[in-house]
């Protein structure tokens, strides 16, 4: 327990913070398993669509500190080449 009125300050600051990053990283991973789905689904424009949603909330979160940007870029990288991938199998 924090015993000087600043050690108190700031253990408050840190529960709204915990609680709004696990918010943000909550809203990523189901923002990413929705495109997962759609592609799974093979219903690709709708997975563009959803990605574009997706990059932008990982772009936000790596600007503000909650995720790392090389987090972000990877998860982009990763999203991005799994619907590639998917399109190329399916035109195939």
């Amino acid at each position: 327990m924090p015993n000087t009125k600043s050690a108190k300050k700031r253990l408050r600051q840190n529960v709204i913070r915990r609680n709004h990053n696990r918010a943000i990283k909550s809203a990523i991973r189901s923002s990413i398993r929705k495109v997962r789905e759609a592609v799974a689904a093979k219903e690709f424009e709708k997975a563009d669509e959803l990605f574009r949603v997706t990059v932008k909330k990982l772009d936000k979160a790596g600007a503000k500190n909650v995720l790392h940007q090389k987090t972000t870029s990877r998860l982009k990288s990763r999203l991005n080449h799994h619907i590639k991938s998917a399109k190329d199998k399916a035109a195939a």
